[in-house]
Order: C-alpha cells, then structure tokens, then sequence
C-alpha cells in the first residue's frame, strides 16, 4: 500500500486518523467538500463531493487503499442522506472498480444495528435493523461493498464504529467507544490483511460493558490496547437521571431510534 486516499478527511476521525497514519504510508490522499488544514509532509488535499461521480474517479486514480469517512455523520433529511451518503458511498466503490484500487473500508455505524437491544450481544453476521436514516445509509454501504467485492473482487473490510474519541463521554459510549489508536489498527488491518475479501466488524475498544462480539475483529488479528471502564466511575457520576421508559435507553442506538421529523 504506496498511496490511500481518505475521504471525509476534514471530520473529526478523518483529522485523527491523519496524525496516526502519517508516516505509514508513503502518500494519504484526503479529500472533503469541508475546509481541510494544509497538507503535511506525505499529503495532498483534494477538495471534492463524492456525490460527482467524475470528481470521485479523479480522486482514485494511482490509489492502491481508500478508507472512506466522506458523507453526513449523523441523522438528516432523506434528500441529504440519499445524495451523501448512498449516491455517494456508491460513486466511491464504482471509482475504485473503475481504476483497480485493491482495498475499500467502509466506515460503517453502530446505527446500522442500533434497533439491538440492549440487553442482547450481537455479532457481525446478525441481520441489519437500522435506527434511522443514517443507519439505513451505513446499511447500504455495507451492501454495496458486499456486491462489489463478489462481482468485481474488491477487498472490502466494514467497520461499524461505534464512538470515536480520546475517552468515552457518557454511559451509552461506555459500550461502544473505541479510542484512535484501536481505531488506526483496525484500518490497518483492513489495508494490509492478505485475505480480506468481504468482512464486518466492529470498530469498538475492549469495553466490558460492550454488545458486541467482535470475534471476527479479533480472527483477523485485532488487538485493542484500550478499554473505557477506567473512565465508567467518572462517566456514570455525571450520567443524567432517564426516565425508565425512555426508548433511546432500550436500544443500542440511542436517541437515533426516534425520528426527529414526527
């Protein structure tokens, strides 16, 4: 792997994983439709909307990896999540078809699964049961990679992440917060693994009070470093009281599981 390119360079994973994989490769393509900060050493910045198709096939040419952040990150309208993050998500995997890139990970969600329970420990191989618009989107990305990596034989690694930061903030992230440096390794492993075809995993640190079974994550060599119950006697002293029938207290993702717009 000589040059990745990172879509969704300028959020707040894009920018962590900037830091952590500067030096590793030789060359990180980035691009957004965001302001990105000048490139560093290693880097080129290449602003484009992944909803053009055109702009998306430039993007990938010479491109051996794609780690692909780019889209909207959170719960929006039907229109914006259609254009971001599935016209989107497909123009990336057609782009990479179409100039032989060899690896796609696909920076899929927790919120894909998020109407689990949360009193059940789930897997990778359980069926999809989005929370939400997003979480129906991260569930096409998922799809699509599958179909492009048994039609067109991409490599395809699906990370459903859970919560990406330096420490777990509330008691929900406590079961799926996943630190930069896990995070970075699972990338890696997703790039350079010599026998990905297609696989999900989770992209979660080694929390005790996880859902997961991130079994898979661990097959293909997933050694998290760090752990989020250090941080549970500070994160649960701050916790809000939550009304015993709140929904958003039942199921894995939260607060995604009511539509805002009803």
């Amino acid at each position: 792997m000589e040059r990745i390119l990172i879509t969704g360079a300028a959020g707040g994973i894009g920018t962590g994983l900037r830091r952590t994989l500067a030096g590793v490769y030789p060359h990180l393509r980035l691009s957004d439709i965001q302001p990105m900060t000048p490139a560093g050493p290693g880097e080129e910045c290449i602003p484009a909307d992944i909803a053009d198709l055109a702009a998306v096939e430039a993007l990938c040419d010479g491109v051996d990896g794609i780690i692909h952040l780019g889209g909207i990150s959170g719960e929006a309208s039907w229109e914006r999540i259609l254009e971001a993050n599935i016209v989107g998500t497909r123009n990336v995997f057609e782009a990479a078809r179409r100039q032989g890139v060899r690896r796609v990970i696909m920076a899929t969600s927790n919120h894909a699964v998020g109407f689990y329970r949360r009193d059940q420990t789930i897997d990778h191989e359980v069926p999809v049961r989005p929370d939400s618009r997003y979480g129906l989107s991260k569930a096409f990305g998922e799809a699509i990679g599958a179909l492009y990596a048994d039609r067109h034989g991409l490599g395809v690694l699906c990370v459903r992440i859970g919560n990406y930061g330096d420490a777990p903030i509330d008691k929900r992230r406590l079961s799926i917060w996943i630190s930069p440096r896990d995070l970075t390794q699972l990338m890696r492993i997703g790039l350079e693994h010599p026998d990905i075809h297609y696989e999900i995993v989770y992209g979660v640190s080694d929390n005790a009070r996880s859902w997961y079974d991130n079994s898979n994550a661990h097959r293909l060599g997933y050694r998290p470093e760090d752990r989020s119950e250090p941080h549970a006697e500070a994160v649960l002293a701050a916790e809000p009281e939550h009304a015993s029938d709140d929904i958003g207290e039942i199921y894995q993702g939260g607060g995604f599981v009511v539509d805002p717009e009803l």
